[in-house]
């Protein structure tokens, strides 16, 4: 079958019409399409087939209703877009295995569980079979989705992933109440108000840990060189003010702290302001991407838009299509120097902005390794307001790195948990300076030396 997935960033039409996608980046446009919906390939009939089946056979119970067809419909359209899309191909039984051991571990927890249920239970554990980022989420999850992607949602404030097992903190962001607690990026999950976390999927654990504004949460924290300890973490309406800005000296400081839809404006906005507050006169800029967790691709080509008057910004590579994204905006900072600052927990988006600063030379990079997310996640609407996520591509750094494995810095500077000062932004600002006209800075190879 021949895919018509023509670019992660934009709205694409799927063949049969059976729904509109949309990347993690895109605006967002929640659209199903159901032009012939009713004719899946013949392996994800086959597929429904097995898992009814196997249903009723742990079950021995009548026919399913026909509510629970539909549900077997839809994990038919699962199953078809996993098996053209996906980024990798696919063995059919593996699906099958990992969709009968959801059902299985379904059944263990609650015997007399609906058939529809069940059906939910093995979609879930078949897209989390896939990697720790693709998933299926019900009509909660997906509502949460979009709250989080217009930065504005209900939770602790924390980006987190599963990778093997653990679930593991990658940021928590700027201002919010995993911040305040003290979250680090690395931080272990093991368990949220007594609740062993690591068997759950990562669709399950985000429910465990959102919740009503107000509400308290109990986590306990598995961290290097430490015992575990407890946190009680207060929930609250998370609405992400992802852009800063300040001057510190001659240099104008910008920190974002994720990409939501207005990321790219407000970043805009802000080195427009630093330069009208001082008459043009701002001699460098710092970019901020520390802890900062990602967010929507297209933000971030947009970001890397404003230092770059033309050319490559990033290329993702899917199983049978490669899409590349160029910069056309113009340097909004007529070129002046320019130092970026990454960590371990800069991750996805973020990720892709330092890649193409630094490959494309524009800017020199301080800090620690960044996080490495390097796949691409399409969101697919799914019938009754469900949704699914689904890698379907890689990225790379317009110099042909792959971003999974982390973006390294032109000059590496650890932090040190103990003491106040900010060693990495005091390096980075003096760097700035130094790179506006000192003559002890020069580039070797793409590196500041």
């Amino acid at each position: 079958m021949n895919s018509s997935v023509h670019g992660f960033l934009n709205l694409m039409g799927r063949r049969r019409g059976l729904v509109t996608s949309i990347v993690v980046g895109a605006a967002l446009g929640w659209v199903v399409g159901c032009v012939n919906a009713g004719y899946p390939a013949a392996d994800a009939r086959l597929a429904a087939s097995k898992l009814e089946k196997e249903i009723m056979a742990l079950r021995s119970d009548a026919a399913p209703t026909r509510a629970v067809g539909q549900d077997l419909r839809l994990f038919e359209r699962v199953f078809d877009l996993v098996k053209e899309d996906y980024v990798h191909p696919v063995d059919d039984n593996a699906l099958m295995a990992a969709a009968t051991e959801g059902l299985k571990n379904a059944l263990a927890e609650k015997a007399d569980l609906p058939h529809d249920q069940l059906v939910g239970a093995a979609t879930k554990a078949m897209l989390s079979s896939l990697d720790p980022y693709s998933e299926y989420m019900d009509r909660r999850a997906f509502q949460s989705l979009r709250e989080e992607t217009r930065g504005r949602f209900g939770g602790l404030g924390i980006e987190i992933t599963k990778r093997d097992g653990p679930l593991k903190v990658v940021s928590p962001i700027e201002g919010t109440p995993a911040a305040r607690a003290g979250l680090m990026p690395g931080d272990i999950i093991t368990h949220a108000d007594g609740t062993p976390i690591e068997p759950l999927s990562l669709v399950d654990a985000v429910e465990l840990l959102r919740g009503e504004p107000g509400t308290s949460v109990l986590l306990t924290i598995a961290r290097a060189d430490t015992s575990d300890f407890d946190v009680s973490v207060r929930r609250e309406l998370i609405h992400v003010v992802s852009v800063k800005s300040r001057l510190e000296g001659d240099v104008g400081y910008l920190r974002i702290s994720s990409f939501s839809e207005d990321t790219g404006a407000d970043l805009a906005d802000a080195i427009q302001k630093i330069r009208d507050d001082t008459q043009d006169k701002v001699q460098a800029f710092v970019l901020d991407l520390r802890n900062n967790p990602g967010g929507l691709l297209t933000q971030s080509v947009r970001v890397a838009d404003l230092f770059l008057d033309s050319g490559l910004v990033v290329y993702t590579k899917g199983r049978d299509h490669e899409q590349r994204f160029e910069s056309h905006g113009g340097d909004l900072t007529n070129e002046r120097p320019m130092v970026v600052l990454i960590n371990k927990g800069s991750a996805s988006a973020s990720e892709i902005v330092a890649g193409a600063l630094q490959d494309r030379r524009r800017a020199a990079l301080v800090g620690e390794k960044s996080f490495g997310k390097g796949s691409v996640q399409t969101i697919f609407d799914l019938p009754d307001r469900r949704g699914m996520k689904l890698t379907t591509a890689l990225y790379f750094t317009p110099g042909g790195h792959s971003v999974e494995g982390g973006i390294t810095p032109d000059i590496e500077i650890a932090d040190d948990p103990d003491t106040e000062e900010d060693e990495q932004l005091r390096r980075a600002l003096a760097l700035a300076v130094e790179l506006a006209g000192g003559p002890s800075v020069y580039w070797n190879s793409g590196a500041v030396q």
